[in-house]
């Protein structure tokens, strides 16, 4: 018996993968983003938390690689060596709604998906102000009267942009689209009564909860920050849309890498001070690994498609 123990474990050790060693030089997460915006600060943490995991010296840092809407940084890491050492953030829809109205050295096949932290859903939302109390209140007048509502967005081409094209078409209403040039401004402009109406992630609204009122939520479930407000699905409109981002590579990852990454991922969300960190920062958590990850960016590749086919945003 303990020769076949002995053989057996031999056979262990000659069998681990080659990438066991793993990391044996600094892992870089690159950042399409400049220094400071919610993705630079989300990427920082689950850095900081990634090193400790890895453990035995391991070094992992944020290289942020901002312009072109975050295209400049996708392209980087797809473009990258498959070996581990180049990860990057990466932002859906946004990442891939670029890749339909320019031209792009990327799609949603040049990844390898890892792991997604944070899925912020868009709301439907009115000032505090507003005489609109509920949706069903602010949709039977953009029915009634095509084109009244204005709907102020941070962009077009975003998760804003397409939230609001799948409410207009779910609910049958016509909504007047005004894009801004950021979330800020479509806030300043909503809370001024220069649009009607508005959609942006909720994460946008928690700091502004007298001054805002949100009527629905885009998500499949109520949210913990909001459990008050009713999903639009609760209301009878199936619609859901998020800003989500999480860590990809490049494609063309060895399994067993892959595999080590996404199980350490898994370890670092488990954290509870990784959790606190990331509650703190204001971020709802949403983990979503391996090919639930992979087949969330093809939904939303899809989404976009579609939304780029009927009407086109550039």
């Amino acid at each position: 018996m303990k020769e076949i123990l002995a053989a057996l474990t031999i056979t262990g050790f000659a069998a681990a993968p080659a990438f066991a060693e793993f990391p044996d030089k600094p892992i870089k997460i690159v950042v399409g983003y400049s220094a400071g915006g919610g993705t630079d600060v989300i990427a920082r943490t689950v850095a900081q938390f990634l090193e400790k995991e890895l453990g035995d010296g391991a070094s992992v840092i944020v290289k942020n690689i901002p312009g072109a809407g975050g295209q400049i940084g996708f392209t980087e890491v797809a473009k990258a060596a498959p070996d581990g050492y180049t990860l990057g953030t990466f932002n859906l829809p946004a990442a891939l709604a670029l890749t339909k109205d320019r031209s792009a050295d990327y799609d949603v096949n040049s990844f390898t998906y890892l792991a997604n932290f944070v899925e912020d859903s868009n709301t439907v939302v009115v000032s505090a102000s507003s005489e609109f109390k509920t949706l069903e209140e602010l949709l039977a007048l953009a029915k009634k009267n095509p084109g009244a509502v204005t709907f102020g967005l941070s962009s077009l081409g975003g998760n804003d942009h397409f939230a609001a094209n799948m409410l207009a078409d779910a609910s049958k209403a016509d909504f007047t689209l005004v894009p801004f040039k950021g979330a800020a401004m479509a806030r300043t402009a909503l809370l001024g009564g220069h649009v009607a109406a508005g959609t942006m992630a909720l994460s946008q609204t928690t700091s502004f909860k007298d001054e805002i009122r949100v009527l629905a939520v885009l998500s499949d479930e109520r949210s913990p920050f909001r459990p008050d407000v009713p999903t639009a699905k609760e209301l009878g409109y199936d619609v859901e849309m998020s800003s989500l981002r999480g860590i990809v590579g490049p494609a063309g990852m060895d399994a067993d890498l892959t595999g080590k990454l996404r199980d350490v991922l898994n370890v670092v969300n488990k954290n509870p001070d990784f959790q606190k960190a990331m509650a703190d920062q204001g971020n709802p958590m949403a983990f979503i690994a391996g090919d639930a990850f992979a087949d969330l960016a093809r939904k939303q590749d899809g989404v976009a498609q579609a939304i780029w086919d009927k009407s086109p945003w550039k």
